[in-house]
Parts: structure tokens; C-alpha cells; sequence
């Protein structure tokens, strides 16, 4: 697995970018372990993708990630069908581990952003950009149902983003924040809601660095 880090308000993220089926695999049992708290075999995961649509999107994504792959063009054709839920998520877009999609409908995300670890997406929601330059999202963060994260803002790790908000600038960490346009609120930050997050590995080397924000 290879890594590329960012830095948000101060504080480095890694995302990882496999780089082989096997770093695949490592990133779809991650996705798998946030719906249900088990490390279960890749060949369960696919089978419970036929009835959780949440998984099997995600099953094809992390597989459609590795663009190098001989099954790169089935996967990348899985992923497609997909946006017969409304499900628009390029496999450019980059994404850590433990992605939980919760209720799979009607998302969109911009192919520039960039997506931490464990972080928690509802249904209805979009991260979105008219430029090349997009949103970037900490670890641990949730999203609740109808968002909207519009431009080139920063989230901050372990923030909370309630139902309806539309974010248009940087979000801090450990925040909730509601609203049109999104305020912090007076509340505490939830972790409770990144349910079962993903052992990180104690050792993520950082690779491409990116400019800070």
C-alpha cells in the first residue's frame, strides 16, 4: 500500500492508494468491518454485496481503484450500474480506509476530493466543485443525510455535520455544525457515530505530499 498525505488545519492525514489486488482487499474488508465490527473473508463481503447494496458498491469501488488491474474494466462497469441508485463516486476520488456508506442513494462526489479514514456518508449527499480543486475530509467525520459541501473547503478531523447543512467554508475539527449556510452549533462532536472505525496501521509512511490548506 502506498500512501499520500494531507494536511488539514495542521494535522496530517494519510490516504492510502493501492497498489495491488491484494491492498484492495485490505481496504474492502475495512469498508465491510465499519457496517458490522467482523473481518470477514473477501469471498462473504461479495456474497453480501448482492444483498447490501452499501457493501457491493464498495466492493467494486476499492476494486475499481486499481486502474492497473486485469479486472480494472468490469470493476470500473460494476461501479457504473451503480448510478442506478444515484450513486456518482468516480474510483479517482481517493478515499482512506473504513468508507461507511449508510442507506446506499443518491450520493455524489467530486472525482478531486479527497476522503479520510473512517468517515461516515448518509444518503443524499453531495461534495461537490465547478473547479479542479475540491473538498478534503478528515478521518472520523460524519456526514449526515441531505448534505451538501460545496468548493474547496477543509472538514477537520472527527468533525459532525448535520442533517441538511450546506458547507461553504472550512469546518474545524471536533465541531458539529448545521444549517444553510452551516454554522458550529452548540454541541458537543460526536464520535459515537463513526461506529466500528478501522484499526489504522501504526506505521502509514506518508508519500505524495500535497500543498497544505
Amino acid at each position: 500500500m502506498e500512501y499520500e498525505s494531507y494536511n488539514i488545519q495542521g494535522t496530517t492525514v494519510c490516504v492510502p492508494i493501492p497498489r495491488s489486488y491484494r491492498d484492495c482487499f485490505e481496504l474492502i474488508r475495512s469498508d465491510s468491518y465499519r457496517h458490522n465490527g467482523r473481518r470477514d473473508s473477501i469471498f462473504k463481503i461479495w456474497l453480501s454485496g448482492f444483498t447490501r447494496k452499501s457493501i457491493g458498491f464498495s466492493f467494486w469501488f476499492r476494486l475499481a481503484q486499481y486502474r492497473k488491474g486485469f479486472f480494472y474494466g468490469f470493476s470500473k462497469m460494476m461501479v457504473h450500474r451503480y448510478r442506478r441508485y444515484g450513486m456518482l463516486i468516480s474510483p479517482q476520488v481517493r478515499i482512506g480506509y473504513g468508507l461507511l456508506i449508510q442507506h446506499c442513494f443518491g450520493i455524489v462526489i467530486n472525482r478531486h476530493a479527497i476522503i479520510g479514514n473512517n468517515v461516515s456518508f448518509r444518503q443524499f449527499t453531495t461534495v461537490g466543485s465547478s473547479s479542479d480543486r475540491a473538498a478534503i475530509i478528515g478521518d472520523n467525520v460524519y456526514v449526515g443525510p441531505g448534505v451538501n459541501i460545496v468548493g474547496e473547503v477543509t472538514v477537520g478531523i472527527g468533525a459532525c455535520i448535520g442533517a441538511g447543512a450546506t458547507v461553504v467554508k472550512d469546518v474545524d475539527a471536533d465541531t458539529t455544525v448545521g444549517g444553510c449556510p452551516a454554522r458550529p452549533l452548540n454541541a458537543p462532536a460526536h464520535p459515537e457515530l463513526i461506529v466500528n472505525p478501522w484499526p489504522l496501521p501504526d506505521k502509514m509512511p506518508p508519500g505524495i505530499k500535497t500543498t497544505p490548506k
